[in-house]
């Protein structure tokens, strides 16, 4: 990618010196996740969405899990120690992650929240991530991921 692409996810990485492969793709509100995979040339599976949750307390959490999968509330609740947590409307991501639908990354929010990782993420060499807006994605190692963003590996996937 030419210098003036890069997010400030990239930059953050750079900064950071983790290696990662950027993959951008023309951004189509009706593309799926497994769409997005396909066009990767990636399994679904080690391609991950950033999902954002209020939990009963009131604190916010994120949650990357597989495209082909959704996010269990329960199973999130228990990670994070809540009784229940909810999905945030989506008029309130930009907001509060600087993040817009379709473009959200487990690294660089506007505040640092606790965020989780399916656990599956750690059984392959190199999993995506949104890179920080809509139509590009980062390939990296889920260690490095683990690493740059302080995640938590946790069974926290369901049905899609």
């Amino acid at each position: 990618m030419k210098k003036e692409e890069k997010t400030n996810v990239m930059r953050i990485l750079d900064a950071k010196k983790i290696s990662y492969t950027p993959h951008s793709y023309t951004a189509d509100p009706t593309l799926t996740g497994e769409d997005i995979a396909a066009i990767l040339g990636e399994a679904p599976e080690q391609v991950f969405k950033t999902l954002v949750t209020r939990g009963k307390t009131g604190a916010y959490y994120v949650f990357a899990v597989p495209v082909n999968a959704g996010l269990d509330l329960k199973k999130a609740a228990r990670a994070a120690g809540e009784k229940s947590v909810e999905m945030i409307k989506q008029k309130e991501l930009l907001p509060l992650t600087g993040y817009v639908h379709g473009g959200c990354s487990p690294i660089g929010m506007k505040k640092a929240f606790r965020t989780f990782i399916h656990e599956t993420a750690i059984l392959y060499d190199t999993i995506c991530v949104s890179a920080g807006k809509v139509g590009c994605q980062i390939e990296l190692s889920p260690a490095d991921l683990i690493d740059a963003a302080s995640l938590t590996t946790a069974d926290v996937a369901g049905e899609a």
